[in-house]
C-alpha cells in the first residue's frame, strides 16, 4: 500500500513485500491466529486420500493422554494443555532452549466428513487424525481418543 497526497491505493504485494511481512509480523499475525501461548504455530500438514483426510500435527515430546481431540458443531479441535510439575520447577537447568506450551488448533470440517468415523493416533512425534469420508448423516458432537 502506498500513500497518494489524497487517498491510500492498495497495490498487489511482491513476493519480497509477503516475505518482508512474515518476518516483520511473524507468522502468526501473516497465518492467523491459531497458535501456542507465545505466537508458535503448532505446524499441521492435511492431506486428502480416497477414503477420507488425514491431518498431521507435529507434535515431539508429547504423549497421546496430553491431547484432547473433539468436534463440536462441525470444528475439530485439538488441545494440548501443559502443566508443569514439582520437579520440573525444581531442575536447575544450565541451558533451557525449549519449552512446552500449551495450545490448541480447531478446523472447520466439511459436509463430506465422517464425524462419528474420526479416529487419531500419537507416533514418533506426531498427531495424525483421521477424517474419513461420510456415506450419510452424522451427529455434530464427538470425543476422539487417541491411540
Amino acid at each position: 500500500m502506498y500513500k497518494n497526497r489524497s487517498s491510500y491505493h492498495i497495490m498487489p504485494k511482491a513476493i519480497g513485500g509477503i516475505i518482508e511481512d512474515i518476518f516483520q509480523n511473524g507468522f502468526q499475525n501473516f497465518f492467523g491466529d491459531e497458535s501456542w501461548g507465545d505466537g508458535v504455530t503448532a505446524p499441521v500438514n492435511i492431506q486428502e486420500t480416497e477414503q477420507g483426510y488425514e491431518l498431521h500435527l507435529m507434535a515431539p515430546g508429547l504423549k497421546k493422554e496430553d491431547f484432547k481431540v473433539s468436534v463440536d458443531r462441525n470444528v475439530l479441535h485439538i488441545t494440548y494443555e501443559h502443566m508443569e510439575d514439582a520437579r520440573e520447577q525444581q531442575t536447575k537447568w544450565l541451558r533451557k532452549e525449549y519449552k512446552l506450551q500449551t495450545f490448541r488448533r480447531s478446523f472447520t470440517l466439511n459436509e463430506k466428513v465422517n464425524v462419528s468415523g474420526i479416529f487419531a493416533k500419537y507416533t514418533d512425534g506426531v498427531l495424525i487424525v483421521t477424517l474419513p469420508k461420510k456415506e450419510g448423516g452424522q451427529p455434530a458432537n464427538q470425543h476422539i481418543k487417541v491411540d
